[in-house]
């Protein structure tokens, strides 16, 4: 594998001569250090040095798979690839640890190098990682930096003054090392729920019940307003958010065999833990005419404490409360596809990188789950990439014990407009996981009927017309990764990536909060708990769609996981799969909401959110595109 690595300069080092009793003797200078891979601060660039650090450091430097990082690679797509003679014959939890877990002599040299410096040590689980703890000046002499303190993007940290380093005799054991440089690594959800994340919020019921069955001529406006054309098109209104049935009459018509996802676990990820998750998933399911979690079928994996628990820095939604909707939405949205399915939750202790890289510890060690929704990540592929390696290290134990990841690819576009220039998310750019795209997509009674890539424009009204508000207001993510490169699996499929980068997404399902689904949550009202629906989307509603539809394909698999699934979808170009090329549905639907968010107290407001109308560079046509990958799963994903 070929590994993504910031340009670190070493320097040269001469050849010392001294002359001893008039005889000229050579001798050669120690090795250098080693650089550890992305150890040097990503906004260093661009940050102001302040002065010296004071404070203590406490980092986590993470070791190196046995063998190295080639072989973990080299095996997990063994596994995973057709026609392989290791074709999904996937190890066991204490396999791979047998095989992978760093050795006991690595970890003595590992510790002996960072207490040799006057640092405290604590060996994590299977030898994944060294907690560390010490001054400043252990740090510095350790890892071979000056860590002093910076300001940046209104932010003020310690952080090392480049590279981190280990001795040359311990090169390659080290991948990462979190916490030198204390800017907050934060993950954020990939939701679209229509008010701040810990606000109550209804929808009005003007809305239809399936696509297209509510419309201004046959459903007037509640406070007369005269809703006018769009573009010369008389649009619908959205609907009121798709359940359980409507889903999995979209998707799964036609499936043969009565699967339900019976005998597979999905495992769920996200920070922290809604108090009411389970409570809140029955009740939907009863009300909307599916049967509520039997005994035993959901369970949760959580640590004993939370921290960070009102943080909003940066902009980065790490409240506890932010996280309820993301939680409520990814267990319904896997209920709904494979209602027989058990769904594990592991909640993070934290919104932190580090918090949620823990929880894929437990469920590769469990090894219960054969499938992994992750409705999150961090805004673009260049920012914090220290825990990169130790993210795919993850993800590699995953693939080779048969666990697939599955990430929301992001519900910023090409994030242009969040970041200045065309970028990937990760992880959902990872090669080694698959990146689920959104979709603006038509439910009827008939299932599917009209389907494009979700990028959306608003336009509100004013003087009695249609007038572009927001030229881009969101969409599902896609395009190239500037940094990771484009995998074989792609590359052998002829995705032609114009920069070498990872092409994202890989596959699509609906994100699009206007053909978004309907969820019950217990929410916070005036100040009161009270249950209530609401339609919600994001790429966040399709990755655990995805899920659920795969936890179908696991179980007619006869329940034995797939492993990394994207060189079987892309060596058969997205066989079951709808192309999905966004020529046979409208120009886009009319939103109605309150104006309070609540109730209509404060009156309406309406807007036009529109299918595919914004202007990226991202595009939906025929075959893999940009915007939805190979296309929407149906029956014959599963089959």
């Amino acid at each position: 594998m070929r590994k993504r690595v910031l340009g670190v300069s070493l320097a040269v080092v001469a050849t010392v001569v001294a002359a001893l009793g008039g005889t000229g003797a050579a001798y050669a200078a120690p090795p250098p250090d080693s650089p550890i891979p992305n150890s040097t601060p990503g906004w260093l660039s661009h940050g102001s040095k302040v002065g010296p650090a004071s404070g203590a450091v406490s980092a986590r430097v993470y070791l190196a798979p046995q063998g190295g990082m080639d072989a973990l690679s080299a095996l997990a797509t063994a596994v995973s690839t057709p026609g392989s003679a290791q074709y999904r014959q996937f190890l066991s939890a204490d396999q791979y640890h047998a095989k992978f877990d760093a050795t006991q002599s690595t970890v003595d040299a590992v510790t002996g190098w960072l207490q040799g410096a006057g640092l405290k040590t604590t060996v994590g689980a299977s030898h994944r990682y060294i907690d560390v703890t010490g001054g400043v000046g252990n740090a510095n002499k350790a890892f071979g930096v000056t860590i002093s303190t910076y300001t940046h993007d209104g932010l003020t940290v310690q952080a090392p003054d480049g590279a981190a380093t280990t001795p040359a005799a311990l090169a390659g054991t080290v991948i990462a090392v979190d916490g030198l440089d204390t800017t907050p690594s934060y993950v954020d959800p990939k939701t679209q729920k229509p008010a701040p994340p810990d606000a109550g919020f209804r929808n009005p019921p003007i809305c239809g019940k399936t696509y297209g069955s509510a419309t201004p001529q046959n459903l007037p406006t509640p406070d007369g307003t005269l809703l006018p054309k769009f573009d010369g098109s008389s649009l619908p209104y959205s609907p009121c958010g798709y359940t359980g049935p409507q889903l999995r009459n979209a998707y799964e018509a036609g499936l043969t065999g009565g699967f339900d996802g019976k005998g597979v676990t999905v495992a769920i990820t996200d920070a922290y833990v809604s108090p009411t998750l389970e409570a809140d998933a029955n009740r939907y399911a009863s009300d909307n005419g599916d049967q509520p979690f039997a005994p035993g079928q959901f369970s949760e994996n959580l640590p004993n404490a939370f921290t960070n628990v009102n943080s909003t820095k940066s902009g980065h939604q790490c409240s506890m409360p932010g996280w309820y909707g993301e939680q409520t939405l990814d267990v319904e949205a896997v209920h709904a596809m494979a209602p027989a399915a058990n769904i594990r939750y592991y909640g993070a202790k934290s919104c932190l990188d580090a918090d949620l890289l823990d929880t894929f510890t437990q469920i590769n060690d469990e090894n219960v789950a054969s499938i992994v929704t992750n409705s999150w990540g961090g805004v673009g592929d260049v920012v914090k990439p220290a825990l990169f390696l130790a993210y795919e290290t993850a993800f590699l134990q995953g693939a080779t014990q048969g666990i697939s990841y599955v990430f929301s690819s992001g519900d910023a576009g090409d994030e242009a407009a969040a970041v200045g220039s065309p970028q990937t998310d990760y992880p959902a750019s990872d090669p080694f996981v698959t990146a689920v795209g959104g979709t603006s997509t038509a439910i009827t009674d008939a299932g599917v009927t009209g389907e494009t890539g979700w990028q959306t424009s608003k336009y509100v009204l004013k003087g009695g017309a249609w007038t572009l508000s927001t030229s881009f207001l969101y969409g599902g993510g896609g395009g190239y990764s500037s940094n990771i490169p484009e995998p074989a699996y792609q590359t052998a499929a002829g995705i032609s990536s114009p920069n070498g980068g990872r092409a994202v997404p890989d596959v699509s399902m609906d994100g699009d909060p206007t053909t978004g689904m309907l969820v019950g949550q217990t929410q916070t009202f005036t100040g009161k708990a009270a249950y209530d629906t609401y339609r919600i989307g994001g790429t966040s509603l399709a990755s655990p769609l995805f899920a659920g539809i795969t936890a179908l394909k696991i179980q007619a698999n006869g329940g034995t996981g797939l492993g990394l699934l994207n060189p079987v979808i892309y060596s058969t170009h997205g066989k079951g799969m709808h192309d999905v090329t966004g020529a046979d549905i409208d120009k886009g639907a009319i939103r109605v909401d309150y104006v309070n968010g609540v109730d209509a107290t404060g009156g309406y407001t309406y807007s036009v959110r529109t299918f595919n109308g914004a202007t990226t560079t991202l595009t939906v046509g025929a075959g893999w595109d940009t915007e939805t990958g190979w296309g929407s799963p149906r029956a014959g994903w599963v089959q």
